[in-house]
C-alpha cells in the first residue's frame, strides 16, 4: 500500500497522464488499425465496435513465449544486425560503468532522491498497475485498444521479466555495485544479480507496449522517459551499472514490441464482430484475415 498512500507521486502523476491521453487519443487509429473501418457505411455510420478475440489470453501467453523465445533461430541477416548493435551499446555503456557509478556515489542531492524514489516503483509493483489501469478503463469504456495495452503489457513482462532477464542474471551472476570491489565481477550461477536490470526491463517492456498502441508522441515520449527514469533510479540507488539497465532496457522494449506485433496478428486473425443493420436489427459478423 506504500505506492498508493502519496509516497509516489511521479508514479501517480504518470497514471493520470497516460490515461488522460488514452481518453483524449482514444479514436486515433494504433499503429495496426482494424480493418473493420471498411465495414462502416453511412446507414449504420457507429454500428460498429472493436472486435472481441476469440483468441484466449492463456493461449496468447503461449503463443507469444514461444515466438520470442524461439525467434533467434528464424533470424536473418537484418535481425543479427540488430542484435550485434545492442550488444555493442551495452558494450559501450559497460566502458563508462565505473565512471556512472563514482559519479552517483558523489552526486547525491534530495532533488535527484526524490526522482529516484519516485520513479523506481514504476519498474516493478507500480507497473501492474498502470497495466492493470489501462485494463479496466478498456472494459469500462469499452475500449479494445486499452485492454490490449493490459494484456500485451502483462505478457511481455512475464517473458522478459520473468523469464529472460532472471535466466540472464543466474547465468552471469553479477554482483552489484554496491557489493563489488571491482566493477566487472561476475561469478555465475552465483546468485549474484546485477545484470541485467531487472526493474528496467519491466519498465522498458511495460513502455514499448504502451507506445506501440498509441500514435501520439507525447504518450511515447511519457512511456520511454518514464522507463530511463526508472534506469536511472536503479542506477542512482547502487543496484545496477550503466550497462545493466542498457542490457534490461533492450530486453524490455525489443520484447514488448515483438508482444504488440503478434499479438495483433493474432487478434485480427478470426473475430467476432457485433453489428447493428441499417434499422437496427442486431447481428454478428466474423472478421477473417489472411
Amino acid at each position: 500500500m506504500k505506492i498508493i498512500r502519496g509516497t509516489q507521486p511521479a508514479g501517480v502523476l504518470l497514471l493520470l497522464m497516460l490515461l488522460l491521453g488514452s481518453a483524449v487519443h482514444g479514436q486515433e487509429p494504433s499503429a495496426g488499425g482494424s480493418a473493420l473501418t471498411s465495414l462502416e457505411t453511412p446507414e449504420t455510420p457507429a454500428a460498429v465496435t472493436p472486435p472481441v478475440p476469440l483468441s484466449s489470453f492463456p493461449r496468447l501467453v503461449l503463443i507469444d513465449a514461444r515466438d520470442v523465445l524461439a525467434a533467434p533461430l528464424s533470424w536473418k541477416a537484418p535481425q543479427w544486425e540488430r542484435f550485434s548493435l545492442g550488444v555493442a551499446g551495452v558494450g559501450v555503456a559497460a566502458l563508462l560503468d565505473r565512471t556512472v557509478r563514482d559519479a552517483e556515489l558523489r552526486d547525491h542531492n534530495h532533488f535527484t532522491d526524490q526522482v529516484a524514489k519516485g520513479f523506481e516503483p514504476l519498474g516493478n509493483v507500480a507497473a501492474f498497475g498502470v497495466l492493470s489501469s489501462f485494463y479496466l478503463v478498456g472494459l469500462i469504456r469499452d475500449d479494445a485498444r486499452g485492454r490490449n495495452v493490459g494484456e500485451d503489457g502483462l505478457i511481455a513482462s512475464v517473458i522478459a521479466g520473468g523469464i529472460i532477464t532472471p535466466a540472464l542474471k543466474f547465468a552471469t551472476g553479477r554482483t552489484r555495485p554496491r557489493d563489488a570491489s571491482r566493477t566487472f565481477e561476475f561469478k555465475p550461477f552465483s546468485g549474484a544479480s546485477s545484470f541485467p536490470s531487472g526493474h528496467t526491463t519491466e519498465a522498458f517492456a511495460v513502455a514499448s507496449v504502451i507506445a506501440a498502441h498509441y500514435d501520439s508522441g507525447w504518450i511515447k515520449g511519457v512511456s520511454y522517459g518514464t522507463a530511463v527514469l526508472v534506469g536511472f533510479a536503479r542506477v542512482h540507488h547502487q543496484a545496477h551499472f550503466l550497462s545493466d539497465v542498457t542490457a534490461g532496457a533492450l530486453i524490455g522494449a525489443a520484447t514488448g514490441r515483438a508482444v504488440v506485433h503478434r499479438n495483433e496478428a493474432e487478434r485480427r486473425r478470426l473475430a467476432m464482430v457485433p453489428l447493428v443493420g441499417p434499422h437496427g436489427e442486431p447481428g454478428m459478423g466474423v472478421e477473417l484475415s489472411f
